[in-house]
């Protein structure tokens, strides 16, 4: 028998699940946070860099300054030279650990029965 979808209630809110999506969208969003949070103190740009490898430059910069926009993470720049700057994650992004960690749970329990 076949679900007619038009009588399913449309929620008045947006799904909470799309916001998290669209905060953690991209390839190395997770990665990023989850390195950031298991190291729990400042690291420079080159250090996440290789922690988070093969990410390229380019994408490491863009996914840092969309978690720095969003308060997840903070960046100080040294005047120094060479210019030294290190990022931190935050309070609020320490509070993404739980629902990370037991996103790694699941595929280490179930990412055998995922892969084609």
């Amino acid at each position: 028998m076949r679900k007619n979808f038009s009588t399913i209630p449309v929620a008045s809110e947006s799904c909470p699940m799309v916001s998290f999506v669209n905060l953690i969208s991209g390839k190395w969003a997770i990665p990023i946070l989850y390195r950031l949070i298991i190291i729990n103190q400042p690291v420079r740009f080159s250090d996440l860099q290789r922690a988070v490898h093969p990410i390229t430059q380019k994408e490491l910069t863009r996914q840092l300054r969309q978690f720095e926009s969003r308060m997840l993470v903070t960046r100080e720049v040294f005047a120094e030279v060479p210019p030294r700057v290190e990022y931190q994650i935050t309070e609020l992004g320490k509070s993404l650990r739980p629902t990370l960690d037991s996103l790694a749970q699941w595929m280490r329990e179930n990412g055998e029965h995922l892969e084609a």
